[in-house]
């Protein structure tokens, strides 16, 4: 029922009114999307304890809100978790984890295989706050055993990593970081949970990039951290104490966005094998990765770990270098050059001057990205429709 006024009020005291809660004798099918920063608390000892996390409830944007919350069930039930939060971004995720579960002096392991920003928060920044690092081939099962230390508290891993497409043996990841009493944390990005579920493997902490895949409209950025109880103490104090909440709007059309990824994953990771196996017969193309390709060094691994689907990211290297992948962009004009992934459409980017451009050019040759390397994120088009716009783009070579 809406707030009685007398006729004698001025509009000074109606405009600025709170308003009512809708009394609804019906429910929408749609989610509704709850932009309120704050909300209104009947008396004090109830507002404490849904602050303290004894209560149901909401009191303040940055701790927790419907449509996130809405959004991290769904989330939860995805990756078969018992916990799960929605960030501001992939980035935020990574920083709730590490900071829940590091400390000055700690030791992380790292995969050498990862997002550039990824290597850069663990690598530079956590540094900064007495965090020590070390980069590993994690593919390298001996090395990664190796370089676990007494202080090693995290192993980070992507199951598909950026942008060279290796695949991470989970369960037997997990195996190492427990045997030196250390978590594994698993970015999924790649994979998202249509694919795979690390924590089913023994992971302990999963992110996903929600801004990718998971929404697949390039119209949001979010992130997902998931996880046991064990490992979950301090993650809504972080996740509230450093500002890495997420906003309602961008939680609702992510939310509308995953009804579809089960749809979009499996028509694009369909695409995606047929786009490999093009490229892998053309002669302007060096070397592809796609781990749907007999030839790659974890094919077995991958057919077993994601039940005969590779995901949506091919990857390949043009013979002619820098200058052949300038050629390339240039002439692509039915896939565009934009420096992201897990959109509705197909584009494309070059990781040199991208993902990975604050790396010097030795450690990019290592990780086997060089000027003439493209990555691929295979959208909702037909195979015919992609493979006719890499021909013309390969023409221009």
């Amino acid at each position: 029922m809406s707030e009685q006024h007398p006729k004698s009020a001025k509009p000074d005291d109606i405009c600025p009114r709170p308003d009512k809660p809708v009394n609804l004798t019906t429910q929408p099918l749609a989610s509704a999307i709850y932009p309120t920063s704050v909300w209104i608390c009947n008396e004090p000892a109830e507002t404490d304890r849904m602050l303290g996390g004894e209560a149901d409830g909401y009191v303040y944007q940055r701790d927790k809100h419907p449509n996130a919350d809405a959004l991290a069930e769904k989330v939860r039930l995805l990756h078969h978790a018992e916990c799960a939060t929605i960030t501001s971004s992939g980035m935020a995720a990574l920083s709730a984890a590490a900071l829940s579960v590091l400390a000055p002096g700690d030791h992380v392991v790292l995969s050498n295989q990862l997002y550039g920003k990824t290597s850069l928060l663990f690598a530079q920044e956590l540094t900064r706050l007495g965090i020590m690092c070390t980069a590993v081939d994690t593919c390298d099962h001996d090395a990664t055993r190796d370089a676990m230390r007494d202080t090693t508290k995290l192993l980070v891993a992507e199951t598909i990593a950026n942008p060279c497409l290796q695949v991470a043996d989970i369960a037997t990841l997990a195996n190492i970081a427990h045997e030196s009493g250390a978590k594994l944390l698993v970015d999924n990005t790649f994979a998202t949970p249509v694919l795979c579920r690390p924590l089913d493997l023994g992971a302990d902490l999963v992110m996903e990039s929600v801004s990718k895949m998971m929404n697949g409209h390039s119209d949001v950025m979010l992130g997902a951290l998931c996880g046991g109880q064990s490992s979950w103490g301090r993650v809504p104090v972080v996740t509230s104490a450093w500002g890495l909440a997420s906003s309602p709007f961008d939680a609702w059309l992510a939310l509308r966005g995953l009804a579809t990824m089960h749809l979009r994953m499996d028509r694009a990771c369909e695409t995606s094998a047929a786009v490999a196996s093009f490229l892998a017969e053309q002669s302007p193309v060096q070397h592809v990765d796609y781990p749907g390709l007999s030839q790659h060094p974890q094919y077995e691994l991958a057919t077993k770990q994601f039940g005969g689907r590779y995901g949506s990211i091919v990857t390949f290297r043009l013979a002619g270098g820098r200058a052949a992948a300038d050629a390339f962009i240039t002439a692509s004009e039915a896939i565009p050059f934009c420096p992201s992934l897990g959109e509705a459409s197909t584009t494309l980017s070059h990781p040199e001057t991208t993902s990975h451009r604050a790396k010097s050019p030795t450690e990019r040759e290592a990780l086997g990205i060089g000027g003439g390397t493209i990555r691929l994120s295979i959208g909702l088009e037909s195979a015919e429709f992609v493979i006719k716009a890499l021909k013309e783009s390969l023409s221009a070579i």
